[in-house]
Parts: C-alpha cells; sequence; structure tokens
C-alpha cells in the first residue's frame, strides 16, 4: 500500500552510483530464447543452480563416450554451462581422453605440467598460496581462448577449496539497454602479463611476450553454438577497451567485471575426493575460493583448444 506524504515533506538527495550492483528482479533464462526444455534420456541431471550448474549421475568418466552419449553431454553443457560429477577414479590419461571428445588439446606454458604437457598442474600450500581467486576466463590472453576446461580434484582440504562459475550470458542478458548498446560492437585488449604478474618475475613474463602479444576480442562475444550473447571481458586479462579512453575504458570495465559478482547468475560446487567439473570457458567465467591454507589442495586441468571469437550486432537467437 502506497502512502502520500504530506506536500511540505521532501526527502534529501540521495544518488546510487548508477554503475554500482543494484538490487531488484533479475532475468534468469537459462536457455536461448525459443529453445525448450527436454529431458536427458542417458543419464541422470541434477540442477545445481538457477540458470548454471549440474550434477550429471550415471556417467563413467573412465569408459569411452558413444557417440549419442558425447552428443547429450555436449547438449547439457550448452545448457548448463558447467558439468559436475561425482565418484570419479580416473587416471590423468582417462581426463585426457575425456576432454579430447570435445577437440584438440592445448597446453598453457604458464603453469606447471603433470604427467604430459596438456595438463596443468595446480598444487597449493601454504608455501605455495593460489592466486586463481579472482574471476576470469581462462587464456583469452590468446587469439584463440580454450572452448573448456576439464578439472579433477586429487587432494581435497578438509574445509574450504570451493570453486565458483559464473553465467555470463545472464550477466549480458542484465545489462540496461543502454549499456548493451553501447558495448555491442566494441573490442577489447587481452594481454596475459596482467594475470601472471604477481607470482612470475618479469625476466620469465619478458621472454615471453613477443610469443604471446596482446590480442583483441569481442566486449560481447557471440557463442559458436547456442548464438547467446555473452559479457567477454574478464579482471585477469582484459586491459583496455579499443577506441576509448582510458579513463572511461576504466571505469566501464570495472562495471562489466562487476556483473560475475551477482549471486543469482553463480554456482558453487564443494569439491570431495572423486569430483571432476567440465565448463564451457566461452560461456563463463570462474573463481577458486583461496580460503583453505594451510591445507594443502591439489588440481590437474585439461584445456580444450577453441576458437577465434566473434561478435555482431545481432544475435542469432
Amino acid at each position: 500500500m502506497s502512502v502520500d506524504l504530506p506536500a511540505r515533506v521532501q526527502l534529501r538527495s540521495a544518488i546510487v552510483p548508477a554503475d554500482g550492483i543494484l538490487e531488484g528482479p533479475r532475468v534468469l533464462r537459462r536457455l536461448p530464447e525459443g529453445v525448450e526444455e527436454r529431458p536427458y534420456e542417458l543419464f541422470d541431471l541434477r540442477p545445481l543452480g538457477r540458470v548454471i550448474g549440474a550434477e550429471i549421475g550415471g556417467v563413467d568418466l573412465g569408459e569411452p563416450l558413444t557417440p549419442a552419449l558425447r552428443a547429450e553431454l555436449n547438449r547439457a553443457l550448452l545448457e548448463w554451462k558447467v558439468l559436475f560429477f561425482r565418484d570419479q577414479d580416473i587416471t590423468s590419461a582417462q581426463q585426457r581422453a575425456f576432454a579430447a571428445n570435445w577437440g584438440e588439446l592445448e597446453t598453457n606454458p604458464f603453469i606447471p605440467r603433470g604427467d604430459t604437457e596438456q595438463v596443468t598442474r595446480f598444487a597449493r600450500s601454504a608455501s605455495m598460496p593460489a592466486f586463481e581467486n579472482i574471476w576470469h576466463v581462462d587464456v583469452t590472453f590468446r587469439p584463440n581462448p580454450a572452448l573448456g576446461s576439464v578439472l579433477r580434484l586429487i587432494e581435497v582440504p578438509p574445509v574450504g577449496g570451493d570453486t565458483m562459475w559464473a553465467d555470463m550470458a545472464a550477466a549480458y542478458d542484465n545489462l540496461p539497454e543502454d549499456v548493451r548498446v553501447r558495448i555491442d560492437g566494441l573490442t577489447a585488449v587481452h594481454d596475459f602479463i596482467p594475470g601472471f604478474a604477481r607470482f612470475s618475475d618479469p625476466e620469465s613474463l619478458a621472454r615471453r611476450q613477443h610469443e604471446f602479444p596482446p590480442v583483441e576480442h569481442p566486449v560481447v562475444r557471440v557463442h559458436p553454438e547456442t548464438g547467446r550473447r555473452t559479457l567477454f571481458v574478464n579482471q585477469a586479462f582484459t586491459t583496455h577497451i579499443v577506441g576509448m579512453d582510458r579513463a572511461e575504458s576504466d571505469r566501464l570495465l570495472r562495471y562489466l567485471f562487476t556483473r560475475a559478482h551477482i549471486p543469482e547468475f553463480q554456482v558453487r560446487f564443494g569439491w570431495r575426493p572423486g569430483s571432476v567439473a567440465f565448463w564451457d570457458n566461452r560461456a563463463t567465467q570462474h573463481y577458486a575460493v583461496n580460503d583453505y591454507h594451510p591445507h594443502v589442495r591439489v588440481a590437474e586441468r585439461v584445456a580444450i583448444a577453441g576458437d577465434r571469437p566473434f561478435g555482431g550486432l545481432t544475435s542469432k537467437v
């Protein structure tokens, strides 16, 4: 019920900055427009979030995938953006074989390797703290960022060490109309140096900078399989927007970076021994929660090579 204030009552001026996170309803659309829900026939799926994240039951990642199972898992990946598997007693070779169903495996020269160059190993302890506790998209400093990643926890801390993912299609959908109009068609520069400077020495970074020059990607990426528009800037690697005054670029990027911070767009996964996560790097950002020290957390990741991001002023959906 509304209450009419007497004419003599005046509210003081109090303006919340327009480029913050504001309260109110969110648009929570999980599927592309026009796509209807369909059941999964070859496994059980339990949603963990409203728009992102689902746990898959009844699939053994140590066994080869049939074409039908691969196709249905891919549909689930596109619809839920990150898939979780429990109780998977698999080897590094089986992890690589599963990931290879989605394409060629890539290497990462900045992170210690596991038993092959396609496996990156994250061994975190009190003597080697984590630096992944920032919202980011893997390797956007490359012309062709990863399609996705498969992460397997080898040693799980007794408490903490969760990982979070954010749906960047939902983040785009909830931008004000004037912001969407402003950023459609813009490109931004991505560089590996900001993401690795905090834990690499300048000399080693300098040796790599000619191998990995800065690249430009669209601020709004069109997903190559779903056609959905996703916000494609991240705080680890995006340095500035092309053709924009630096102060204006910094302010706009700060605003866009915070879109991943909205809980309605997120899912949080608590690891257990035998847990595996498989995410779509084209549609998500992720954040490794750094709250488990001095306990040890050991993980291995296999990444799938992707394609060159593209934008465009109109969507497929």
